[in-house]
């Protein structure tokens, strides 16, 4: 028995998106961008497009990122215009642990996209709430060396670029009092 009471899945709204957990008739249209852009994020997501190669893993993934919310694993946000009707990608919050001191941030958009501050929004709405509701202390994320925009996204939001072990991997580091205590957020 956990003394832990369950994370039930939260959307949440930001201006222009709709971050919402994932429901099965979500499968096609996760599918079809996943096998549309496998080759472009197949390197800085290989478990998520190998593991996802037909509408019947779509549909197997979307089961386990459900399971994964109540066990406090994995929290996976679909990103959705407000309206809901285009889909353009996922964030996620990966938890060291149950209890959600510190977790990091993996997103995704499709190509079509990118370049409009999507991203951006998405990570301003789940680092919101990684601290106010969940009341992490430290979130991180990676990226790779090349990808100047998800590097930009990153220090918008207040992300600092930590050591790297990899030079072409770079990790980024946001505490919940430096984030919550800046003027501009």
């Amino acid at each position: 028995m956990s003394l832990l009471p369950t994370l039930a899945p939260a959307s949440l709204r930001t201006e222009r998106l709709l971050l919402r957990p994932y429901v099965l008739s979500d499968a096609p249209a996760f599918f079809a961008l996943l096998n549309a852009e496998r080759y472009r994020l197949e390197p800085a997501f290989p478990r998520r497009v190998t593991s996802v190669r037909t509408l019947a893993d779509a549909e197997r993934t979307l089961r386990t990122f459900h399971d994964n919310w109540r066990q406090r694993r994995l929290l996976v946000w679909g990103i959705w215009n407000s309206t809901a009707t285009c889909y353009l990608g996922d964030i996620s919050l990966q938890p060291d642990s149950p209890r959600i001191r510190s977790g990091e941030i993996g997103y995704y958009l499709a190509a079509a996209a990118e370049g409009f501050g999507y991203a951006r929004e998405a990570l301003r709405a789940v680092v919101d709430y990684a601290f106010e509701q969940l009341e992490a202390r430290q979130l991180t994320l990676r990226c790779r060396a090349a990808n100047v925009r998800s590097q930009a996204t990153a220090e918008a939001i207040g992300f600092r670029r930590a050591a790297d072990i990899d030079a072409s991997i770079w990790h980024y580091t946001l505490s919940r009092t430096s984030y919550l205590g800046h003027a501009a957020f």
